[in-house]
């Protein structure tokens, strides 16, 4: 896995070893990052299930502000390390070693522009994860939310829960939503 773009370009980073993480491929990657390319440039990014944390440090590279790392995987936590070190950003980012959960209430931005988020699938962690996103002061109507999910993985919830589906990119075999809070 390498970065694609910016400042850190073809800088290669490293993966956890073993089945816990699901590293996304370069080419999804490069994908969705073409697609977000606009809102990057000075933004907060948020890596939520962050694995290697290569999602967050390619934003990082594409001249993201900060990004924020959350992962609680011990050997994932090493490897964001390394991979931030490696890639010298150390400045600009925030690694939060805990749950997603607990550390949602930790980040303290008056807004996040990005949230990317790539929760262990079959897991059932997305509606609980979006809710309590929705409750969250920096996720206002202007951040973008993309999930990672399985292809076959319905979101038909979210409008529920006072979300909106903008965009949905459908892979081989997953898929990233793309989800914006509704507007009064």
């Amino acid at each position: 896995m390498r970065v694609i773009a910016g400042k850190a370009r073809s800088l290669r980073l490293k993966t956890p070893d073993g089945m816990d993480t699901r590293p996304t491929t370069d080419r999804i990657k490069e994908t969705l990052f073409n697609m977000i390319q606009g809102e990057i440039p000075g933004c907060i990014f948020l890596d939520l299930f962050a694995g290697s944390g290569g999602i967050g440090i390619e934003a990082l590279s594409r001249g993201a502000a900060h990004a924020y790392f959350v992962e609680n995987g011990k050997e994932a936590i090493s490897c964001i390390q390394e991979n931030i070190a490696f890639t010298k950003f150390e400045e600009s980012a925030t690694l939060l070693k805990q749950d997603v959960f607990s550390a949602l209430s930790m980040i303290s931005e008056k807004e996040a522009d990005i949230i990317f988020m790539d929760p262990p699938y079959r897991a059932g962690y997305e509606l609980d994860l979006l809710k309590a996103l929705a409750g969250q002061p920096y996720v206002t109507e202007n951040t973008l939310m993309i999930i990672e999910a399985e292809l076959n993985r319905p979101f038909d919830f979210a409008e529920d829960i006072g979300l909106r589906i903008v965009k949905e990119k459908n892979y081989k075999t997953n898929k990233h939503i793309f989800i914006r809070r509704k507007t009064e």
